[in-house]
């Protein structure tokens, strides 16, 4: 059967995700061409900010890659962008010429940034912030220039302010009004915003309006209509978008201000439909992800012939991390427009909450400082809910949302206490209050913002008491067995081998399976003191690893990334000697892949390494990623290499539950990718930053701060005791991210400022590495 053709004018998020919803119901429909202006594939603009900030890369925000639309035999023409459209011979014509015929056309042409009129708007110097094309403007204005000034205080604008002084630059933002992103806060909360942002180092000039940028060639400076002035060698416009609606309208279709559409995304021109931040419904322009993947869906069920429900609009709310500070907004805020409201503040804890009423109906929210209660806000909002529904919260948490959360899912964050233990608080050990259940498992004992869910769980744990608890979670079906279990288990025998731990603990099968054997090879390893890791030589470890296919991967040490030609020449006479069939560079170290077992051995005596397979019991430290250190990255405070390649060669003989990543940078620019590393070490004016539990794997998760530390001896303890603690209680597989949710920061914070727990973990780690009669000392490089 002959496929309809359907044409996507704009390869963003809206339109993408309306092709991703026709490929689920109907994959062999259509034969698929997406036209975009910007020469990359799709990716996440709203995490654009992140990577000026230097919090992550374009290729992590990338939501579709190039191999995705070849997989699903889509026609992508990248920076391409259609100029012309046929609607009466149905036809589409390109920039470069191409014509395509369509059946159905979807018009996803998105925003354009708002430039404002001013003279000198044109000067070098000037950008907007709105695609990778203006990421990546300032990144390299940053590297010859110091003053920024940002035109907007929105979301948008002080975002880019925090990337601009991730830069290293000195920013000021200029704002129109008297408080910042005055459509999601209220006065109140955009005061506490300020000063959490005047911290940070930015600065403020707010009721400005700018009458031009001056300058010769470049801008050089801002002059403001009551004549003062602010010197600039980067302006960034940052004031709002616009529909782009040009090619639609030069197309004949209804334009008010955007394309105007019906509740199915239907304009006027038949087999002609728009989604996204270019269409218009009942006379509203969303610019808000959550709404336009909303009409994304109802569109793809319309095309593909299924019933649908027609889209009704959405209610504007945003969940929000604005420069790392928690923010939610949602329905009407402004005074102006309820008749009442609920407000709270917390100086103390740095919280606010604002409830706002209309008629008796809650119809808009505000939080700033903790978030935890937006999603339960949004659908009061939603329902149109009767304010009595907050005294019967307060009075007696309700129970549905409780009921419906995973056993796993974390009650309380700061302690990472999950719904399971506190039901089994209530069974087990017979907890009737919130108070009881908190000094059993210290569930709201910190910040107390999860005291409201507590409640819930707990209700529902008494109304269920005397129901059976849920199944144990086991390692595999293998055995009746938890990990944590085993491990005890392990640890109190004498067994030294898998085969003989499936005999003494009663396997069910004989041969355990994969999900079993490196579990119990672990434990058991961590039980044999002084082990795998004893006699290494003076290069240190190689990150050895057994491959799918029965064949080894080595990467050699390469401490903090250094290497030297004498190194390479050596490694190149072992590939060529032993045939090693692929050496794969990935930028902080060589893995050389596909060594057969019987040389493993060998080459890693030859590299003056004693390092057999067999004593390999679980993940080594990968390679410590460092930036180009104090003398050669740019705003570097601390040296990143020298840290970097003394905690490699402390860490390099563990052997750990689960693979990790450790990152140095030498400034708050995070070069090294230090936010997004299982540890990321960063170099401050008062010393070194902290942070754990980041990740860049299946799903991005940036770390969170640990602490600051000024003692550069001292921070390789707390990294130290930190991995040990980890490698005594995590589970196996499991990573740094999940563990330390699951444990709570704030429980690891106490125990590694606690000098006998800290002293403690590294006695231990010091005698399983190097036996007790050879602990070393402090390098004398950390010690000056």
């Amino acid at each position: 059967m002959n496929k309809e053709k359907l044409v996507l004018i704009g390869n963003g998020m809206a339109g993408v995700r309306c092709i991703e919803e026709i490929l689920k119901l109907a994959p062999d429909r259509f034969e698929i061409t997406i036209f975009g202006k910007e020469p990359h594939p799709n990716y996440n603009r709203i995490l654009l900010s992140k990577v000026l900030q230097g919090d992550t890369t374009v290729s992590d925000i990338t939501i579709n890659d190039w191999d995705w639309y070849t997989s699903h035999h889509i026609t992508l023409y990248a920076g391409d962008p259609v100029v012309r459209v046929d609607t009466a011979k149905r036809k589409v014509i390109s920039e470069q010429g191409r014509t395509i015929d369509y059946d159905h056309l979807i018009f996803a042409t998105g925003s354009l940034p708002f430039m404002l009129p001013l003279p000198g708007s044109d000067k070098k110097g000037v950008t907007a912030f709105r695609d990778i094309h203006d990421c990546n403007f300032m990144v390299e204005a940053s590297k010859s220039y110091k003053k920024a000034v940002v035109i907007g205080g929105g979301l948008l604008g002080l975002e880019a302010a925090r990337g601009l002084l991730n830069l290293g630059m000195d920013v000021h933002v200029v704002h129109i009004y008297n408080h910042l992103m005055e459509r999601q806060l209220d006065p109140t909360a955009a005061l506490m915003l300020q000063k959490d942002l005047e911290k940070q180092g930015m600065r403020f000039l707010l009721q400005k309006q700018t009458e031009k940028i001056y300058g010769k060639k470049r801008v050089e400076g801002l002059l403001f209509k009551d004549g003062t002035k602010v010197s600039a060698d980067l302006v960034v416009i940052a004031v709002g978008v616009r529909p782009n609606v040009k090619l639609a309208a030069d197309s004949g279709l209804e334009i008010n201000r955007a394309i105007v559409v019906n509740d199915y995304m239907e304009t006027d021109i038949p087999n002609v439909y728009a989604v996204g931040e270019c269409a218009e419904h009942r006379g509203m322009v969303y610019g808000l992800v959550a709404p336009l993947y909303e009409q994304g869906k109802v569109l793809a069920q319309r095309l593909c012939g299924m019933e649908t429900e027609s889209y009704e609009g959405s209610i504007l709310y945003s969940q929000l991390k604005v420069s790392g500070i928690e923010v939610f907004s949602a329905g009407e805020i402004r005074d102006s427009e309820i008749s009442t409201s609920l407000k709270i503040y917390d100086g103390i804890r740095h919280f606010y909450k604002k409830i706002s009423v209309r008629d008796n109906k809650i119809v808009g929210a505000l939080l700033y400082g903790n978030s935890s209660e937006g999603h339960k806000l949004l659908g009061y909002i939603k329902q149109q809910a009767d304010v009595s529904v907050l005294e019967e919260a307060a009075s007696n948490p309700s129970a549905p949302d409780a009921e419906s959360l995973a056993m796993n899912a974390t009650i309380c964050s700061c302690n990472g206490v999950s719904k399971g233990a506190i039901l089994a608080a209530v069974q087990e050990n017979g907890c009737e209050t919130v108070e009881e259940v908190r000094a059993c498992t210290r569930a709201s004992s910190t910040c107390g913002g999860c005291k409201p869910l507590v409640s819930a769980v707990l209700q529902l744990a008494r109304k269920n008491k005397n129901a059976p608890l849920p199944p144990k979670e086991t390692i595999c079906s293998c055995t009746v067995y938890s990990h944590e279990e085993l491990r005890d288990m392990v640890r109190g025998s004498d067994v030294r081998t898998v085969h003989e731990a499936m005999k003494a603990f009663h396997w069910k099968h004989e041969q355990g399976c994969a999900k079993c054997r490196p579990a119990l090879q672990y434990y058991i390893g961590q039980s044999l003191t002084g082990g795998a890791a004893a006699d290494i030589g003076p290069q240190g470890m190689p990150a050895l690893s057994r491959l799918d296919n029965g064949t080894y991967a080595m990467g050699p040490r390469m401490h903090g990334g250094v290497t030297s030609a004498a190194q390479l020449r050596q490694l190149a006479e072992l590939i060529d000697k032993y045939r090693i069939p692929s050496i794969k560079f990935d930028g902080a170290h060589i893995d050389l892949l596909g060594i057969q077992p019987q040389d493993v051995a060998t080459i890693s005596a030859e590299l003056g390494l004693r390092m057999e397979p067999e004593s390999l019991y679980g993940q080594p430290v990968q390679s410590v990623i460092t930036c180009k250190g104090l003398e050669y990255a740019r705003g570097a405070l601390k040296d990143s290499v020298q840290m970097g390649t003394l905690l490699e060669r402390r860490l390099e003989s563990l052997q750990l539950p689960y693979e990790v990543s450790i990152g140095v940078s030498a400034s708050p620019q995070h070069d090294a990718g230090t936010l997004t590393r299982d540890i990321g070490l960063v170099g401050a004016p008062g010393g070194w930053e902290i942070y754990v539990g980041g990740s860049s794997r299946t799903k991005v998760r940036h770390g969170e701060l640990l602490c600051m530390e000024p003692s550069e001896s001292k921070v390789l303890e707390l990294v130290e005791a930190f991995l040990q603690w980890y490698r005594e209680e995590a589970r196996f597989g499991e990573s740094i991210g999940s563990w330390v949710e699951r444990e709570g920061l704030v429980q690891l914070r106490e125990g590694l400022f606690n000098p006998p727990i800290r002293e403690s973990l590294i006695d231990r780690m010091n005698q399983e590495r190097y036996g007790a009669e050879h602990i070393p000392q402090p390098s004398a490089a950390l010690t000056k």
